[in-house]
């Protein structure tokens, strides 16, 4: 069989662009993570993805029913029309009289039956995509390490030859699992924390993709209804541009003396840390470059820890430094009031997106 060096999309834009193309074609790829963790959800954008070009697609479920999948998708407004759903394993069938067994041992009957019924799919519906959730059914059934490396092994053998994209989904409720990593091409960790505070944080980490100069280090994302929406991490040396005349110039404040004592304004995709006791005029300032970037047509956003966004828009109208106008033209993407309980989450993934856009953040 040729070896593939394509890539397929994940149907998340942003995780495409960590993986720097998607995932690799005819591979098989592990997504881990504990439950509630978003792993589902990738896996049917994966899926979904395939839809959308044409590219048949095949879930295999061990622990969930065709039911609760259907509602997944539904709370995102999702269609599985045009995806094969095989649902394996059902204890209303394990708990027949004629299911259990005397003589030998599950692991000698089930777990051959269990890779044999994939493989038939596979063989009669030919996908191009297909993801097993998850392998926890397998492992038990296995018992031993030994054993469940061969089933595996050979069920990542027989999928690749059929010319599949393979996701593999695991939960980490028993510590990590070294072995599938090891066979995996591919693996991506979803973990999420409970903050001591506030909200929780999701955060994506690809462990290892072979042959891929992927990002490493971990991304923040959260889950809304239509999938997952990732943000990648901001590497100074890849976010900024490597045209000089680019990030070339500065940004006035519209006020002579104030740009000249800064050498003609703020250069370009810096930051600036303004310092100062309370009533110094700290607001003030950061609103007068925000009034002025507005002015000069670019993208403004700010977030607001301590004051309203009425107060801060009024203190900014009274001394001459009117932004309603920009907010209601776009210019001024976002004034946002934040939660101090929240300041970890929303600040990060608001901050993240606007400098991916290129916008204009003001604290």
């Amino acid at each position: 069989m040729t070896e593939a060096t394509d890539k397929l999309s994940s149907g998340i834009p942003e995780l495409d662009t960590i993986l720097r193309g998607g995932f690799p074609n005819h591979r098989v790829c592990l997504v881990e993570g504990v439950p509630g963790s978003g792993k589902t959800t990738l896996a049917f954008q994966f899926l979904l993805e395939g839809i959308r070009n044409r590219e048949s697609g095949m879930y295999v479920t061990f622990s969930e029913s065709e039911g609760e999948l259907q509602q997944v998708a539904q709370s995102h407004g999702w269609s599985l029309e045009g995806l094969t759903l095989l649902e394996i394993g059902a204890l209303s069938e394990k708990l027949l009289p004629d299911e259990q067994y005397t003589v030998f041992h599950p692991a000698e009957v089930e777990l051959n039956q269990t890779t044999q019924r994939v493989i038939d799919q596979v063989n009669r519906t030919k996908p191009r995509r297909v993801v097993i959730d998850s392998l926890s059914e397998i492992r038990l059934i296995a018992r031993e390490p030994l054993r469940y490396r061969r089933q595996v092994l050979a069920l990542k053998e027989i999928l690749s030859k059929c010319g599949c994209t393979v996701l593999f989904l695991e939960d980490r409720t028993s510590g990590q699992d070294m072995l599938l990593e090891s066979i995996a091409h591919g693996v991506i960790l979803l973990e999420r924390e409970q903050a001591e505070y506030g909200g929780i944080r999701r955060k994506l980490q690809v462990v290892k993709m072979r042959a891929v100069d992927f990002m490493d280090g971990y991304h923040d994302f959260t889950i809304r209804r239509g999938g997952l929406q990732v943000f990648p991490r901001l590497v100074a040396s890849r976010t900024r541009s490597s045209d000089r005349s680019a990030s070339a110039g500065t940004l006035s404040s519209n006020d002579a003396e104030l740009d000249a004592l800064m050498g003609s304004g703020l250069p370009w995709g810096t930051g600036v840390l303004i310092v100062g006791p309370a009533g110094t005029g700290k607001s003030t300032l950061a609103s007068k470059f925000a009034w002025a970037a507005a002015s000069k047509g670019h993208r403004v956003s700010a977030y607001l820890f301590e004051e309203l966004n009425t107060t801060f828009l009024g203190r900014a109208q009274k001394l001459g430094m009117d932004l309603d106008p920009h907010i209601k033209s776009g210019r001024s993407r976002s004034i946002r009031s934040i939660q101090p309980s929240l300041l970890l989450g929303n600040l990060l993934i608001g901050f993240a997106s606007r400098l991916r856009r290129k916008t204009h953040v003001w604290c």
